[in-house]
């Protein structure tokens, strides 16, 4: 008989996100209160590493003839994939890769469509108070102004800018949202399913996981919902538009982690019409 265990090497990662699931739903539902204080965490270090991000870009294109932005780029991005690892380690509760962890629910009929969208939407609520908070203080000090502050500004305009693009601006937008989360979760896939044994390459595939979807340009709701909030308070911002580009990210973020990152390791790590097809064969 062929080991399960070779043909399904993922069900240890959904047995630890199915234990994951069951506190989210139990804080959700009966601790709320500490539920929005872990997201608001998550919420708040997403806004500190993304004004990060966009310092060390400022500084180097500030170098010279601004030839080194690139390489500003390059490592304000790692700088920002620090955030996922210190979210992760503070226990603090992200959006994105809740996304992935109520998908794998869903699939084993572990939560219901209303507990998984609780789960979702109090921790988007958290994420938003955090960077909320974070946008408050910002506005109150000399942190964004100058050349970060021109950053953050046009970082802005270029994410409101793909809703001025028609189809093809949805398009791009949606495209990138997926490609975000998908790349959040594979993250989280690794540090769940048991095989990276030490803290350190954990800690590397969570940096590196952000740094490609910093650097490439991908799109994550929660980090554009607290860059509009930053943004929004010290400099105003069109309403509308933001409103639909979170909407558009959302649906993409959770494509790409909810599903083709969730609901495929589910179905591809589920053994039970392997088990009923071996029962049946030894029926007859």
């Amino acid at each position: 008989m062929t080991d399960q265990s070779e043909l399904f090497p993922g069900k240890f990662f959904i047995s630890t996100v199915l234990d994951s699931l069951e506190t989210k739903t139990a804080m959700s539902s009966g601790l709320t209160r500490i539920y929005l204080m872990r997201a608001a965490m998550a919420g708040g270090l997403a806004g500190i590493m993304y004004m990060a991000d966009f310092a060390v870009v400022a500084t180097f294109g500030g170098i010279g003839d601004g030839s080194l932005v690139g390489i500003g780029r390059m490592i304000g991005a790692l700088v920002f994939g620090v955030a996922l690892v210190f979210i992760y380690y503070s226990k603090s509760e992200l959006l994105t890769s809740n996304m992935m962890i109520v998908s794998i629910g869903a699939y084993h009929r572990r939560t219901t469509p209303m507990k998984a969208l609780r789960i979702l939407l109090w921790c988007y609520v958290g994420n938003f108070i955090g960077g909320l908070v974070v946008a408050l203080l910002l506005a109150g000090s000399s942190l964004a102004d100058g050349a970060v502050g021109t950053q953050m500004e046009a970082a802005v305009d270029h994410k409101l800018a793909y809703l001025s693009g028609g189809v093809a601006g949805y398009s791009d937008l949606f495209v990138r949202a997926i490609l975000c989360n998908f790349m959040i979760n594979l993250a989280m896939l690794m540090v769940y399913n048991g095989r990276l044994k030490d803290e350190l390459s954990k800690s590397l595939a969570m940096i590196m996981s952000v740094f490609v979807f910093a650097f490439l340009g991908f799109e994550h709701s929660v980090a554009n919902t607290v860059l509009f909030t930053m943004v929004g308070l010290q400099h105003g911002i069109d309403i509308g538009p933001a409103l639909g580009s979170i909407a558009i990210v959302l649906i993409g973020n959770f494509v790409g982690g909810g599903l083709l990152i969730g609901y495929y390791y589910a179905y591809a790590n589920d053994d039970r019409r392997s088990l009923r097809k071996q029962g049946a064969r030894f029926e007859e």
